[in-house]
């Protein structure tokens, strides 16, 4: 695949945002080329595009199939593999939502539901530190809980969904 400026500028920057995202780089690179490629491509052609060694392609290739970003596809008479992204933004952002749902909520709000308990049965855990998890704990919760309404939504209400943006806040206010 040949890569234009602008496409090597936006693989480039997508690999430099999936380092702060806690992603390798080169999983994010792969991602991104195979985002705005037209058609499936096979590791042969990821690492010729990339200038990425085959095994760090493979492994990449693994990390983002096991994410949801990326799937698996066969051609008539070829053996190879070959990989597509997810390329609908709104699809992009619900697998995401999901992984880090997976990774980042649902471990500490069952984090949280043990601490509380066993804080409530230590006498010398103060008043502060219980309001605390408990805190914590509700405000974890209702973030799980607007996941779960967002994933529920069929797409043309999620895209109608963001879009009232300020509407909703000034709505909210009384406005």
């Amino acid at each position: 695949m040949k890569l234009t400026p602008s496409m090597e500028k936006f693989i480039i920057h997508w690999g430099e945002m999936g380092s702060r995202w806690g992603v390798n780089r080169t999983v994010a690179q792969i991602f991104a080329l195979l985002v705005l490629s037209e058609s499936p491509l096979n590791a042969e052609q990821i690492c010729q595009s990339l200038g990425v060694a085959r095994s760090n392609v493979s492994n990449s290739l693994k990390e983002l199939q096991a994410l949801g970003l990326v799937n698996m596809t066969q051609k008539l008479g070829d053996r190879r593999d070959y990989f597509e992204a997810v390329k609908d933004c709104w699809d992009m952002m619900l697998v995401l939502a999901e992984q880090r749902k997976k990774r980042e909520i649902d471990p500490t709000i069952e984090l949280l539901q043990q601490l509380q308990t066993q804080a409530k049965s230590e006498s010398d855990t103060p008043d502060y530190v219980q309001q605390q998890f408990q805190q914590m704990a509700e405000f974890m919760t209702t973030m799980d809980l607007w996941y779960q309404q967002m994933k529920a939504m069929n797409r043309p209400m999620l895209r109608r969904f963001f879009g009232l943006g300020g509407k909703l806040v000034s709505w909210l206010k009384g406005n």
